[in-house]
């Protein structure tokens, strides 16, 4: 089984602008809410997370967005990051016949994202799901990564200071 993105559609309220896709997803909400919700996750498809607080009103840096606020939090269903200068990413899970279906919603001013970056975005998410990426292994869903780092191994720094060692903060 395989997923799909739909053609996204958009619209513009003056400067904003708003961007919808509709993205089907070959594995179920609980195999997809990890690659929306962590920074191992996001990092396979998306930007890296350099801080993501798993959690309403928490705090979330993702490269090349800036830092911003998680705005919506429901556990494998919703998550919603709002950034001063990038907008409003909504990612929101709903369970399908066969696997699942992200709503995906930006909000945004200005003239910074496009529907065909987003396009591609999705399909590399589509993807981590075929290729069983590295970093996003979900409990009977793809192979065991053998890239991750050792959990029991000593822990030896190279992070920013006050971050624990598995990138999330609380």
């Amino acid at each position: 089984m395989t997923g799909s993105v739909e053609p996204g559609t958009s619209q513009t309220h003056g400067d904003t602008h708003i961007l919808h896709f509709l993205v089907r997803l070959p594995r179920p909400m609980e195999a997809v809410w990890p690659r929306l919700s962590t920074p191992d996750g996001l990092a396979a498809w998306f930007t890296e997370a350099d801080v993501l607080q798993p959690r309403l009103g928490g705090v979330v840096a993702l490269r090349g967005l800036g830092a911003g606020e998680v705005t919506a939090w429901d556990v494998d269903r919703i998550v919603e990051f709002t950034f001063a200068d990038a907008g409003r990413l909504r990612f929101h899970l709903e369970r399908a016949e066969r696997g699942s279906v992200l709503r995906f919603t930006h909000e945004f001013r200005g003239e910074t994202e496009s529907e065909r970056r987003w396009r591609e975005r999705f399909e590399r998410l589509v993807a981590t799901f075929d290729a069983g990426t590295p970093g996003t292994s979900t409990p009977g869903t793809s192979a065991p990564d053998r890239n991750a780092p050792d959990r029991n191994a000593p822990d030896t720094g190279a992070r920013a200071p006050d971050t624990p060692p598995n990138g999330w903060l609380t």
